[in-house]
């Protein structure tokens, strides 16, 4: 796979209990607070973490098309050659520059260009390269550009949806004034097996493929966890606490006791 590539490859089929436990820790990362797609719900802002995954960054833009300000977060990190590269491939978006630019003034062209944000309304930070940042820098923005807000609404890589959450509820603690933040993913990945191969069940373009999603969703809850090794009070202090229910563990633990799926995950992180 070329990198930086997101197109969906052939990966084998899970087995029924994996499958249903990929599913188990993806739909719980993918922290959605909104049961049906939000549509004139009470948000002043919404911020769009800089991703690679075009169903979110639509979602985001289409939430800010109703009148709010999109506040968009992204500088150049590890993974925005993954934007790069869904931005060539899209049919109408790879008319941008990309090359070198920071993720949030690209996206920020997707928003007035392709979604009518007029720039007035547009917000971007162009200078956090991870998770952390975008939420600390966030702040910083909000109070330099005087952005008041009661409730907002968070974009993210759905893989990295709760994390961010835990984030900007880490950045705001003790903040009496803090905005009420909900989260919206815009896309919610769901995989099946497939005669030959593992897809994702509903038809999404500019995805992440599927071992590259498997690796981030097993790679994913280590992090969440509240103790010496994870980004939590007790570990490296990134985070608030976050619970994690027992059937994700346990999700999880299949996942890692799944001798097929981490044989084909390593074969295929060493082409």
């Amino acid at each position: 796979m070329k990198e930086g590539s997101l197109m969906l490859t052939i990966f084998p089929p899970l087995t029924d209990n994996s499958l249903r436990a990929a599913n188990c820790v993806g739909e719980w990362l993918a922290q959605n607070d909104y049961p049906t797609p939000p549509v004139n719900v009470d948000a002043d802002l919404v911020v769009l973490a800089g991703n690679a995954v075009m169903p979110t960054i639509d979602a985001a833009c289409r939430l800010a098309a109703e009148n709010r300000t999109l506040l968009i977060s992204g500088g150049i990190g590890h993974s925005t050659t993954y934007l790069y590269a869904a931005i060539s491939r899209h049919p109408r978006y790879n008319i941008l520059r990309t090359t070198g630019r920071a993720e949030a003034s690209i996206l920020a062209d997707i928003a007035h260009q392709f979604w009518n944000i007029p720039h007035e309304r547009i917000v971007v930070e162009d200078r956090s390269t991870n998770c952390g940042e975008n939420a600390s820098f966030t702040r910083e923005t909000m109070e330099k550009h005087r952005i008041a807000c009661r409730h907002g609404i968070v974009v993210q890589d759905p893989t990295m949806q709760r994390r961010t959450m835990a984030t900007f509820a880490h950045v705001w603690q003790g903040e009496a004034q803090a905005p009420h933040w909900h989260s919206y993913p815009g896309y919610l990945p769901v995989l099946k097996n497939g005669s030959h191969s593992v897809t994702f069940a509903e038809e999404a373009t500019d995805v992440w493929p599927v071992d590259r999603y498997l690796s981030l969703i097993l790679g994913e809850l280590p992090r969440l966890l509240d103790d010496e090794n994870g980004y939590g009070p007790r570990g490296k202090g990134f985070i608030a606490h976050v619970d994690i229910p027992t059937k994700v563990m346990q999700a999880w633990q299949v996942l890692g006791n799944d001798h097929s799926l981490q044989d084909a995950l390593t074969s295929r992180s060493l082409r």
